[in-house]
C-alpha cells in the first residue's frame, strides 16, 4: 500500500488538533511537516514548538521536511520529538554524508530531498546507500498549490533502478492529486505527499480523499 503523507501546511492552522484528529484512523499515512526558513526558500513556516506540539497530538508518524540553510540545527532541536523520518535538501550543505549519519543516531528514517533541476546523477553511491528515503519535487519548494513538473516521471525512470540497489524509499512532493498519483506509483514513488488535494474541503472528505490517491 502507498503511504500518503498529508502536507499540514494546508491544513486550518486555527483548528490543527481537530483538523489532524480527522485522519487519524487512516492506514499507510505519515503526516509531513513543511519547515521553511525564509532562507534557503522565501517562505516561512513553523519551528521547534509548533512541531513539539503537534508531536503530543498525534499518532501518526511525523515526516519532518527541512527546507532550511542550516539542517543540521533543526535536526538536532527536533531530536527528541519522536520523528520517524527526517529529510533535508541535497543543495543545503556541502557534505549530506556526514548529516545524514548524524542523523541516523536520532531518527528511524533519514532521506535527502533533490529540487526539480537537480539531476539523479548528482547523488553519490555513498549517499544512496545511506539514505532511508529520496524525496523528489515535483514543483520548486517553497510554496504550496504549484502546478506539477511533468518532467518528474523522467526522473522518477531514472531513479528506479537505484532504488532497487541501495533499498530506499522514493517520495514525490508537489502537485499530487488523484489524476496522477497511479502514475507516479507506476514510475516508483512509494510515498506521495499531498497537502491542498487532501486538506480540501469539509473534513468529512479527508479520509476518502487520502484513499483516492491510492485507487
Amino acid at each position: 500500500m502507498t503511504i500518503i503523507a498529508p502536507s499540514i501546511l494546508a491544513c486550518d492552522f486555527t483548528n490543527i488538533q481537530s483538523e489532524i484528529s480527522v485522519i487519524e484512523s487512516s492506514p499507510k499515512t505519515w503526516l509531513h511537516l513543511d519547515i521553511m526558513d525564509g532562507h534557503f526558500v522565501p517562505n516561512l513556516t513553523f519551528g521547534g514548538p509548533v512541531i513539539k506540539r503537534i508531536s503530543q497530538i498525534t499518532k501518526l508518524p511525523l515526516d519532518a521536511h527541512l527546507m532550511v540553510t542550516n539542517p543540521k540545527f533543526h535536526v538536532d532541536m527536533m531530536k527528541d520529538y519522536g520523528i520517524h523520518n527526517i529529510t533535508f535538501h541535497y543543495e543545503a550543505i556541502d557534505d549530506c554524508l556526514e548529516l545524514i549519519k548524524y542523523a541516523k543516531q536520532f531518527y528511524p528514517s533519514v532521506g535527502i530531498s533533490i529540487k526539480p533541476k537537480t539531476s539523479v546523477s548528482e547523488i553519490s553511491k555513498d549517499i544512496l546507500e545511506e539514505i532511508d528515503l529520496l524525496l523528489v519535487m515535483s514543483v520548486e519548494p517553497g510554496f504550496g498549490g504549484q502546478g506539477f513538473i511533468e518532467e518528474t516521471y523522467e526522473k522518477l525512470d531514472a531513479i528506479k533502478p537505484l532504488k532497487e540497489k541501495y533499498k530506499f524509499q522514493v517520495q514525490v512532493d508537489g502537485g499530487v492529486k488523484n489524476n496522477n498519483s497511479q502514475k507516479l506509483v507506476t514510475h516508483g514513488a512509494d510515498n506521495l505527499v499531498a497537502g491542498s488535494y487532501v486538506f480540501n474541503g469539509n473534513q468529512n472528505d479527508y479520509l476518502s480523499n487520502i484513499e483516492s490517491l491510492r485507487e
